[in-house]
């Protein structure tokens, strides 16, 4: 057996603005499942190592107020 059911195409504005954007989220939302919330606890830091960061990155963080003081 066919099933004959037609869905509406997408709309031609990709643009829709915020209106558009939040009605296709609240469409959506139903179909994604939330994760079960996984609680994690902190790691000393004598295990952590290896981590190394850019220094245009080290730079960036260095230049923002809330992390540079």
């Amino acid at each position: 057996m066919t099933n004959l059911k037609v869905h509406a195409p997408a709309p031609a504005d990709l643009d829709g603005g915020l209106a558009s954007l939040r009605g296709d989220c609240a469409r959506m939302a139903p179909h994604w499942a939330a994760p079960e919330k996984i609680a994690s606890r902190p790691v000393s830091p004598s295990l952590i190592h290896g981590v190394t960061v850019p220094a245009t990155s080290a730079r960036l963080l260095e230049a923002m107020p809330e992390y540079g003081n």
